[in-house]
């Protein structure tokens, strides 16, 4: 059978399905621009990583003697502050005078800032019941003892007459038997008087050291109680507040970080704030066993050697430890 010849419109259409040679040249030249791109930032790269450990300016690496041989600090010098810290001033005891038992402020004795000494009346409490109290115990014992004086000559006229067997041993045992009791209540008796006693002394509060009046907490005429019951407007729980400005410590929150820096007995330089020309000399006097986590510190207290009118409690210093 004899093959025919396409025709003109076949071979047309053959042509029309074949690919334009500008567009096979737009094809392969995709790929390899992409693989430029990634040969040149690889090369970027290793430029780079070339020069990071050269110094700046220059184009060697650097020397291993600019590495190991970088300057350290040198360690502190006897005399010189190894920490500067701020803290506050106190009285290294300050004590607040409370009443023993609930009474009425009679009279106050002292005001704001005097200066006392230990034995000085601070405070008169009202002590009329107490003292009526006293009357009563030192008539109570006065009857006693006169019990007693009788229970004694009745009990030798007793012993006499069973000596000499007027009466029986019986009645010198009664006898004997109400001296003892007698006795006894004069005994009860002296100690009902002391504890009266006691109470009208508590009724007058001195002061049990040399100190000053840092605050007076209550007026004339006002009730006062051992212990609050509660309540913001409630009895006052305290008289009033003494310290001895001649023992002052300075109070400081110290930083864990600084820690390794002090220890018990380290000498100290301290600037109150309000009188930096002002430089006393002082030592670390306590470290508290304890840390505050919160905050992250503990407090450490300086003392102060020779204070003076200047320093005054609640005021900030600077606290210079100085190196062995």
């Amino acid at each position: 059978m004899n093959k025919v010849p396409p025709t003109m419109d076949s071979t047309d259409n053959l042509n029309r399905l074949a690919i334009p040679a500008e567009k096979k040249t737009r094809r392969t030249s995709g790929p390899a621009l992409m693989i430029g791109i990634v040969l040149l930032a690889l090369l970027t790269g290793g430029i780079v990583f070339l020069t990071a450990g050269k110094p700046k300016g220059t184009g060697k690496p650097a020397p291993a003697a600019a590495i190991t041989n970088a300057p350290v600090a040198s360690p502190a010098k006897p005399g010189d502050a190894v920490l500067t810290v701020s803290g506050y001033i106190i009285p290294r005891a300050r004590i607040e005078i409370s009443p023993r038992f609930q009474g009425t402020v009679k009279f106050i004795n002292v005001k704001k800032g005097d200066q006392v000494k230990q034995g000085d009346i601070l405070v008169q409490l009202d002590d009329a019941e107490f003292r009526a109290r006293l009357l009563e115990a030192q008539g109570n014992l006065a009857l006693s003892e006169a019990n007693l004086t009788n229970a004694e000559l009745n009990l030798k006229r007793q012993i006499e007459l069973a000596r000499t067997n007027v009466d029986s041993e019986r009645a010198r045992d009664d006898a004997q038997r109400a001296r003892d009791v007698a006795s006894a209540q004069v005994t009860a008796a002296k100690g009902v008087l002391a504890l009266a006693q006691t109470y009208v002394d508590w009724c007058t509060i001195r002061s049990p050291i040399n100190g000053t009046v840092l605050e007076k907490l209550v007026d004339p005429d006002e009730l006062v109680v051992p212990q609050s019951f509660g309540g913001t407007r409630g009895p006052s729980t305290a008289l009033v507040s003494l310290a001895d400005l001649n023992d002052l410590q300075v109070e400081i929150d110290l930083n864990e970080a600084d820690l390794s820096k002090i220890r018990m007995n380290q000498r100290c330089r301290i600037s109150p704030e309000a009188y930096m020309d002002k430089k006393y000399t002082g030592a670390v006097a306590e470290i508290a066993p304890e840390a505050n986590r919160s905050k992250g510190t503990l407090q450490v207290k300086v003392q102060i050697e020779n204070p003076d009118t200047f320093l005054t409690p609640e005021l900030s210093a600077k606290v210079e430890f100085i190196a062995d």
